[in-house]
Protein backbone atom coordinates (compact mmCIF):
# COMPACT_ATOMS: atom_id res chain seq x y z
CA UNK A 1 0.00 0.00 0.00
CA UNK A 2 1.48 3.05 -0.95
CA UNK A 3 1.63 6.16 1.46
CA UNK A 4 -0.46 8.94 0.30
CA UNK A 5 1.75 11.77 1.88
CA UNK A 6 5.18 10.59 0.85
CA UNK A 7 4.66 7.72 -1.69
CA UNK A 8 6.71 5.18 -0.45
CA UNK A 9 5.46 1.61 -0.75
CA UNK A 10 5.72 0.07 2.59
CA UNK A 11 4.07 0.99 5.63
CA UNK A 12 2.93 -1.44 8.44
CA UNK A 13 -0.20 -2.37 9.90
CA UNK A 14 -1.29 -0.93 13.23
CA UNK A 15 -4.87 -2.36 13.39
CA UNK A 16 -7.39 -3.95 11.59
CA UNK A 17 -11.11 -4.33 12.08
CA UNK A 18 -13.84 -5.38 10.75
CA UNK A 19 -16.20 -1.66 9.14
CA UNK A 20 -18.89 -0.74 10.78
CA UNK A 21 -21.24 -2.56 7.82
CA UNK A 22 -18.99 -5.97 8.24
CA UNK A 23 -18.18 -5.56 4.08
CA UNK A 24 -15.01 -4.70 4.91
CA UNK A 25 -11.67 -4.65 6.93
CA UNK A 26 -10.36 -1.31 8.38
CA UNK A 27 -6.51 -0.90 8.88
CA UNK A 28 -4.72 1.87 10.60
CA UNK A 29 -1.60 1.64 9.07
CA UNK A 30 2.10 3.80 9.52
CA UNK A 31 4.08 4.78 6.81
CA UNK A 32 7.71 3.45 7.03
CA UNK A 33 10.36 6.16 5.81
CA UNK A 34 7.35 9.57 6.99
CA UNK A 35 6.02 7.98 9.91
CA UNK A 36 2.52 9.31 9.33
CA UNK A 37 -0.63 7.42 9.75
CA UNK A 38 -3.28 6.72 7.48
CA UNK A 39 -6.54 4.23 6.83
CA UNK A 40 -7.16 1.85 4.37
CA UNK A 41 -9.58 0.00 4.01
CA UNK A 42 -10.17 -3.45 2.12
CA UNK A 43 -13.01 -4.97 0.55
CA UNK A 44 -14.04 -7.79 -1.82
CA UNK A 45 -13.39 -7.17 -5.45
CA UNK A 46 -17.11 -7.68 -6.89
CA UNK A 47 -18.28 -8.49 -10.23
CA UNK A 48 -19.04 -5.10 -12.32
CA UNK A 49 -22.10 -3.07 -11.64
CA UNK A 50 -23.18 -1.12 -15.07
CA UNK A 51 -25.69 2.03 -14.73
CA UNK A 52 -27.54 2.91 -17.67
CA UNK A 53 -27.84 6.52 -17.99
CA UNK A 54 -30.84 8.77 -19.73
CA UNK A 55 -29.23 8.75 -22.37
CA UNK A 56 -28.65 4.93 -22.55
CA UNK A 57 -25.11 5.14 -22.13
CA UNK A 58 -23.58 2.81 -19.93
CA UNK A 59 -20.60 3.49 -17.03
CA UNK A 60 -19.15 1.52 -14.06
CA UNK A 61 -21.27 1.48 -10.97
CA UNK A 62 -19.16 4.31 -8.81
CA UNK A 63 -19.69 4.71 -5.21
CA UNK A 64 -17.41 7.47 -4.59
CA UNK A 65 -19.49 9.48 -7.18
CA UNK A 66 -22.60 8.91 -5.08
CA UNK A 67 -20.63 9.71 -2.16
CA UNK A 68 -19.38 12.84 -3.30
CA UNK A 69 -23.01 13.85 -4.50
CA UNK A 70 -24.46 12.65 -0.91
CA UNK A 71 -21.99 14.91 0.41
CA UNK A 72 -22.81 17.93 -1.49
CA UNK A 73 -26.42 17.22 -0.30
CA UNK A 74 -25.83 17.21 2.99
CA UNK A 75 -23.14 20.00 3.18
CA UNK A 76 -23.90 22.14 6.45
CA UNK A 77 -26.36 19.42 8.01
CA UNK A 78 -25.95 17.24 11.33
CA UNK A 79 -24.79 14.17 8.63
CA UNK A 80 -21.42 12.63 9.71
CA UNK A 81 -19.46 11.05 6.64
CA UNK A 82 -19.76 7.33 8.91
CA UNK A 83 -23.76 8.11 7.95
CA UNK A 84 -23.16 8.99 4.42
CA UNK A 85 -21.12 5.71 3.84
CA UNK A 86 -23.55 3.57 5.42
CA UNK A 87 -25.81 4.81 3.71
CA UNK A 88 -24.23 4.06 0.52
CA UNK A 89 -22.87 0.83 1.57
CA UNK A 90 -27.21 -0.17 2.05
CA UNK A 91 -27.58 1.03 -1.43
CA UNK A 92 -24.76 -0.55 -3.06
CA UNK A 93 -25.74 -3.75 -1.38
CA UNK A 94 -29.62 -4.15 -2.49
CA UNK A 95 -28.01 -3.16 -5.91
CA UNK A 96 -25.88 -5.70 -6.49
CA UNK A 97 -28.72 -8.20 -4.57
CA UNK A 98 -31.64 -6.92 -6.71
CA UNK A 99 -29.67 -6.36 -10.25
CA UNK A 100 -27.33 -9.02 -12.04
CA UNK A 101 -25.00 -6.81 -14.19
CA UNK A 102 -26.78 -3.31 -14.92
CA UNK A 103 -28.89 -1.14 -13.04
CA UNK A 104 -31.30 2.31 -14.53
CA UNK A 105 -29.48 5.45 -13.35
CA UNK A 106 -33.61 6.35 -12.22
CA UNK A 107 -33.67 3.43 -9.76
CA UNK A 108 -29.96 4.57 -7.98
CA UNK A 109 -31.78 8.14 -7.68
CA UNK A 110 -34.78 6.69 -5.76
CA UNK A 111 -33.39 4.59 -3.77
CA UNK A 112 -30.88 7.25 -2.60
CA UNK A 113 -34.02 9.84 -2.42
CA UNK A 114 -35.94 7.66 -0.20
CA UNK A 115 -33.14 6.72 2.07
CA UNK A 116 -32.18 10.39 2.16
CA UNK A 117 -35.44 11.44 3.00
CA UNK A 118 -35.43 9.31 6.42
CA UNK A 119 -32.22 10.85 7.10
CA UNK A 120 -32.64 14.62 6.92
CA UNK A 121 -34.93 16.21 4.45
CA UNK A 122 -32.83 19.59 4.09
CA UNK A 123 -30.33 16.95 2.22
CA UNK A 124 -33.51 15.33 0.69
CA UNK A 125 -34.56 18.67 -0.67
CA UNK A 126 -31.13 19.78 -1.99
CA UNK A 127 -30.41 16.32 -3.88
CA UNK A 128 -34.22 16.44 -5.08
CA UNK A 129 -33.56 19.63 -7.00
CA UNK A 130 -30.15 18.80 -8.56
CA UNK A 131 -31.55 14.93 -9.46
CA UNK A 132 -35.09 16.00 -10.45
CA UNK A 133 -33.71 18.97 -12.23
CA UNK A 134 -36.58 21.50 -11.52
CA UNK A 135 -36.62 24.15 -14.10
CA UNK A 136 -39.23 26.56 -12.15
CA UNK A 137 -40.11 27.40 -8.37
CA UNK A 138 -43.54 25.31 -8.86
CA UNK A 139 -42.07 21.90 -9.21
CA UNK A 140 -39.88 22.80 -5.62
CA UNK A 141 -42.76 23.62 -3.99
CA UNK A 142 -44.58 20.92 -4.95
CA UNK A 143 -41.50 18.48 -3.71
CA UNK A 144 -41.67 20.46 -0.16
CA UNK A 145 -45.33 20.07 -0.02
CA UNK A 146 -45.23 16.35 -0.41
CA UNK A 147 -42.37 16.24 2.10
CA UNK A 148 -44.95 17.76 4.41
CA UNK A 149 -47.49 15.37 3.91
CA UNK A 150 -45.32 12.57 4.41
Amino acid sequence: MRCPYCQEFESRVLDSRPSEDGNSIRRRRECNACKRRFTTYERVEERPLLVVKKGGNRQPFNRDKLIAGLTRACEKRPVSMDQIERLVGEIERDLRDQYDREVSSRVIGEMVMDRLQKLDEVAYVRFASVYRQFTDLNSFIKTIDQLKKS
